[in-house]
């Protein structure tokens, strides 16, 4: 396929997935649908090394994406500054680190880390909570210093959207709990942390944008139903994170929403009980913005803003921990 020919179905992809509407859902099909990002010009001027992650029998692809040649060529040994670890979003379903590709660059260029996106095992073939095990397993050997031995934990930005975002916060708890290790700063792009979207959801924004929009509360139904392996996963605070009781101890996080997202309200949610639980957190609703903005990138404006509130959450949380004042955005 030509590169014009490429760019067209690129754009084609976002149209179709921004205007779809989402009934029953075929997980196959909609894996189909969302790889068609792999036809993204953009893929081709990634700088970017695969590497493997063991998580017991199972080796776990991951893939660094580097702000610069000059980053890339330096070798993942010497390189000793900052990095984002990247769990990507897709309903514990159909999205891959191939298809957010375009996002992955984009944060490492802008914030100037590199940025490590982890291919953990999707539903319904792998079930709760496989894919939280293989990102576990690569934190810990990211945070460890397996992965990037000159890479110190306070440097590590635990980063996640949609689904992703889940299992980031989730891991955030799983840390807690085991005692390997613990994620200092913790970003979480409308995250999916609760485990019910029907009409008895206690929050309004499932009701409110819950058709319509890319995302629905059916399609949220399904996805949680391919991903639990049980009925009782579903009580489980590494499931849907807002039922964990004490949230006391968790890293410095910056929530991020969406407007016209069914998960707009569990997200605020979550940030208003961390906050209550002590933890220092910030939170921005991005107004007008659907879900999905930050994978698909078709709203640029609604990805600017959210990269620029990322910068700014590192250098007040890089400031703070070096004793400095953070300079403010102009």
């Amino acid at each position: 396929m030509s590169f014009k020919n490429k760019l067209k179905a690129a754009k084609r992809t976002v149209k179709t997935i921004s205007a779809k509407k989402f009934g029953s859902m075929d997980y196959q099909a909609e894996r189909k649908l969302a790889e068609l990002k792999k036809f993204d010009p953009i893929r081709i001027f990634a700088k970017k090394l695969d590497v493997k992650i063991q998580n017991d029998a199972h080796e776990v692809p991951a893939r660094i994406f580097f702000a610069s040649e000059e980053q890339q060529k330096a070798g993942l040994s010497a390189y000793a500054g900052g990095v984002l670890l990247f769990l990507h979003g897709g309903g514990w379903v159909t999205e891959s680190v191939d298809t957010y590709e375009r996002i992955c660059s984009e944060m490492a260029e802008t914030t100037g880390d590199p940025v490590l996106a982890v291919e953990y095992r999707r539903a319904p073939e792998d079930r709760f909570p496989t894919a939280l095990l293989d990102c576990y397993a690569a934190a810990k050997a990211l945070y460890t210093g397996e992965l990037l031995p000159a890479v110190k934990p306070g440097q590590i930005t635990l980063i996640g959207d949609s689904a992703g975002g889940n299992l980031a916060a989730a891991l955030c708890l799983m840390a807690r709990d085991r005692g390997e290790f613990m994620p200092e700063r913790l970003v979480l792009v409308y995250p999916a942390l609760w485990n019910d979207y029907s009409e008895q959801s206690p929050y309004a924004s499932v009701r409110e944008n819950g058709t319509g929009y890319i995302l629905t509360s059916e399609k949220m139904r399904e996805y949680l139903d391919l991903y639990q392996r049980t009925p009782a996963d579903r009580e489980n605070p590494y499931f849907a994170p807002l039922l964990e009781k004490n949230l006391s101890g968790f890293p410095g996080t910056l929530v991020l929403t969406a407007e016209l997202d069914p998960l707009r309200d569990e997200g605020e949610d979550f940030a208003a009980k961390l906050a209550a639980a002590g933890n220092e957190v910030s939170m921005h609703r991005i107004e007008k913005a659907q879900h999905g903005f930050f994978a698909l990138g078709f709203k640029q404006n609604h990805v600017a803003e959210s990269l620029t509130y990322i910068v700014e959450f590192l250098k007040k949380t890089e400031a703070q921990a070096e004793g400095a004042p953070a300079e403010e955005h102009a």
